[in-house]
This record gives C-alpha cells, structure tokens and sequence, in this order.
C-alpha cells in the first residue's frame, strides 16, 4: 500500500528545532463540568511546562467560578443549569482568538452542551484537536459538518471511530477485530472523503492518517501504556508540535506522540 508507512522509531527529530526558544503562540485546552476539571487542569499545566507557549488558557464553564482561584489562565464560558457549556458567543470566541484548541472532554451529555460543543468545531478556524468523551459528543451531534472542517484533529478510539463513521452512514466498518490493514485501509479512504485528520490506537500501533496518508508506530516507540496514551498527555505533545511545525501533521504528530523529554 503505497499510502502507508510502519515506523519503528521516530524519524522526524529534527522537528524539534523548529521549536522556538522564545514563548509563542496561544492554545486553549476546553473541557470540564461543575463536577470534573482536574483533567484539563493539569494537560494546560503539562503543555505550558513542555512546549514554549505564551499563553495556554484553561476554558471551562462558568459554574467553576467558585471552585477556582482567580488564575489569569482561567477563563469561563456561560455554563448550563447543569454546569456544563451552553450555547453562547463567548464560546465562539474563545475557540477563534488562539492558535490551536484541544478540545479535551469531561463533557454532560445533554442536548445543549452537544450542540454548544458541535457549533463551535464546525466554525473553528484555528486548528482543533478533539479527544475523549469530546469526540462522542461530535458523533452525537452535527457530525456531518464537523467532518467537513479541515481544521479539526480527532484523537479517538477505534470503537468511537466507528461511531462517528456510523453516524454519517459511511460505507466502511471498523471493529475492534479488524486487522491493522483493514484499520488502515478505512482511514485511508475515510481522510480522503473528509478532510479531518486521525489519530487512533489499534493492537498496539499509534496509527495517524491526514488526507490518504497513513503512517503507524508502535505504541511502546512512545513510551506510554495503552490506557496512558489517553490521559490527555498524548494530545497535549500532538498540539505542541503541530503549533510550531504547521503543514506537517503526520511529521509533527508522530515526532510528538515519541518525544520523551521537553522541546525547550
């Protein structure tokens, strides 16, 4: 298959010198309800402390309020009864005024934060990454649009994979089953039919597809477990890299997901 390539190790390092040594750029990690929050917390404060980000903003609901101290980096977004994202500008907003979004998850799923969440990866126009419970929240709601964003990244297991290919009715199965050149196969016709870009998980390869193009690497090349690899760590090295190599996603996210020290 000449649109895929298994890489023992990570041949892309010299990425890493396209890193500058002064902060730049502005990334959001988005996430949390009133009763989770810790997750994006602590990705925000990995990030800032791996990549030379000038600013990285922790945007939750605004039922946190009072849970948090008055942090600068903490910024609200209107919040349902519920406590959880509503529908409202400032949270367009928020997704538009930075470089890159990791959308991370600890989503309610109700009908209003779906469509709050769904709305603003539709109309992102900086590059967003959508991982954990996020990317069941886009299956759930206006999948169909989201998928004709080229901006977005979706961080997914192959089971939530195939919910998001289910709910657009798209001609191609994954199961957890599959061998890994059937994974492949689908990933290859499925990033040419949308212009989202993958990453997955499947019988111990980090797979990253981006428009045809399909590259894999072994999961212990990484140095993260299975269950690890979806702590939010994984995506915030994905989002650092691609902040600074942008047109290179396969390149950047692989060099992201293998690099075991801090890039400044």
């Amino acid at each position: 298959m000449e649109y895929f390539e298994k890489i023992e190790k990570n041949p892309y390092e010299d990425l890493k010198w396209n890193v500058p040594e002064r902060k730049q750029g502005i990334v959001n990690v988005i996430g949390g309800n009133a009763q989770s929050f810790r997750s994006e917390v602590k990705v925000a404060e990995f990030l800032a402390g791996t990549y030379p980000v000038q600013e990285v903003r922790v945007v939750m609901p605004d039922k946190l309020k009072g849970k948090l101290p008055p942090l600068p980096n903490f910024v609200f977004a209107p919040s349902t009864d519920t406590g959880s994202f509503a529908e409202s500008q400032e949270l367009l907003d928020f997704f538009s005024a930075s470089d890159y979004n990791l959308v991370l998850g600890d989503l309610s799923h109700n009908k209003v934060t779906g469509r709050a969440v769904a709305s603003a990866c539709k109309s992102a126009e900086k590059m967003t990454l959508v991982t954990r419970d996020a990317v069941d929240i886009i299956a759930e709601n206006m999948p169909e649009r989201v998928l004709m964003n080229e901006n977005i990244v979706f961080m997914a297991s192959v089971a939530q994979l195939q919910k998001l290919l289910r709910a657009v009715y798209y001609p191609k199965m994954l199961l957890m089953s599959s061998s890994l050149v059937q994974v492949v196969e689908v990933l290859h016709k499925f990033t040419l039919s949308y212009p989202v870009s993958v990453v997955t998980l499947h019988n111990e390869q980090v797979l990253v597809a981006h428009n045809g193009i399909v590259k894999a690497m072994t999961l212990s090349a990484t140095g993260y477990s299975p269950m690890m690899f979806w702590s939010g760590e994984a995506a915030a090295k994905i989002v650092g890299m691609n902040l600074y190599n942008p047109n290179q996603f396969v390149e950047a996210t692989i060099c992201g997901v293998s690099t075991q020290d801090r890039c400044w």
